[in-house]
């Protein structure tokens, strides 16, 4: 039986560079991604990818945006996984901490052409080409305070 996931993401820009994760993926492979993850309970799309951005790079961000809604397969210790990641445009606000030192090796601001040599996913390399060509929806929207940000000081 195939699992089902949900994780969302965002393309982070500023003048003109995109900031990018680099990760162990689950083969062992170390490559440049997107930062990204799974949503918690009830979590709102645009809540996760906020959350996650901010947990793996350690920058308070605000979305532009819906950028792009992927959906593919691959297997987990042998069993069939079926993901769907929703990917926000979002600008940097504030550097709040450091990248996720258990799931991160480093976080980097690299040119977009830069980027897109480095990404180690066609999938992402296909969002970088979304991202530059103004991609889906270009709304901008002011972000309140996320539930898991509320209380935090």
């Amino acid at each position: 039986m195939t699992s089902r996931e949900r994780a969302a993401g965002g393309v982070v820009a500023r003048g003109g560079k995109v900031l990018l994760v680099r990760v162990e993926n689950l083969e062992g492979r170390v490559l440049w991604t997107f930062p990204k993850g799974h949503l918690e309970a009830g979590e709102r799309w645009r809540d996760a990818a906020l959350r996650e951005v901010e947990e793996e790079t350690g920058w308070l961000c605000r979305t532009r945006g819906r950028l792009a809604e992927i959906r593919y397969r691959f297997r987990r210790k042998g069993r069939p996984v079926a993901k769907r990641v929703v990917w926000f445009r979002m600008e940097p606000l504030e550097r709040t901490g450091k990248p996720d030192a258990d799931e991160i090796l480093a976080a980097r601001w690299f040119p977009a052409a830069a980027a897109a040599r480095a990404l180690g996913y066609p999938n992402d390399r296909r969002l970088l080409a979304r991202w530059r060509t103004g991609g889906e929806t270009p709304v901008t929207r002011r972000v309140t305070a996320p539930a898991w940000k509320k209380g935090r000081k």
